[in-house]
């Protein structure tokens, strides 16, 4: 299991991580809100554990933003506000869980073995490679909106991991087109899918294969 762990009080994140690496959970950490946005948007992770009161961007403002932009992952906030009024808040913002502070480390641990068994929260209309993950349904990559012929480019890219697509398989998926069609429309879109990969860092490379297409591929 690997989670995202977004939590500022040092001494209380540090705890945590060891106790959760003891039980084979592979854990990120981040310190502020914006730094974890910017992590829970990408696809990688089974469970993401977040602080209600975080500098920069809040804990309640993470879970709004990530689910408008599509993200199922499972949330757990974590507060040490107890208050009803508190759990509602996170839990109709989107947060799946929620765990007050302090905690016992056997109950964070279940918590998280629960909602990364959830099969209700897998979402099937992400599709992922490496470290991009496609939503299928608004059509934005790791959080970033696409073009419906960018989309449809990086779709067939990623459903054919390291595998060359023509030119002429790209244009008949997303224009329709017959061979005979300008091959340029591709080159274009594809520069512009090049510099959305480098915009958002990822390690994805649209590699051009000579005389026949692209493929993706992983930096070395």
């Amino acid at each position: 299991m690997r989670i995202l762990y977004v939590e500022d009080e040092f001494y209380l994140a540090e705890a945590v991580m060891h106790m959760l690496e003891k039980e084979n959970i592979s854990v990120d950490w981040v310190a502020d809100g914006r730094e974890g946005l910017e992590l829970a948007l990408k696809p990688h992770y089974d469970v993401i554990v977040l602080d209600v009161l975080l500098p920069k961007i809040s804990g309640l403002s993470i879970v709004t933003a990530i689910r408008e932009r599509g993200v199922k992952t499972p949330v757990l906030m974590l507060s040490a506000l107890n208050e009803v009024e508190e759990k509602v808040k996170g839990l109709e913002c989107g947060a799946d869980d929620y765990l007050a502070k302090p905690f016992k480390t056997a109950e964070l641990v279940a918590r998280l073995k629960a909602l990364a068994r959830r099969p209700a929260l897998q979402d099937k209309h992400i599709l992922s490679y490496g470290d991009l993950g496609l939503n299928l349904n608004d059509r934005s990559l790791n959080g970033v909106q696409l073009t419906d012929k960018e989309a449809g480019i990086i779709e067939a890219l990623m459903r054919t991991p390291g595998s060359a697509v023509t030119k002429e398989q790209l244009l008949a998926h997303v224009w329709g087109m017959e061979v005979s069609f300008e091959e340029n429309y591709v080159e274009v879109y594809i520069s512009y899918l090049r510099k959305k990969l480098k915009m958002i860092k990822s390690k994805v490379q649209i590699k051009t294969i000579r005389s026949l297409g692209y493929k993706l591929c992983l930096e070395d």
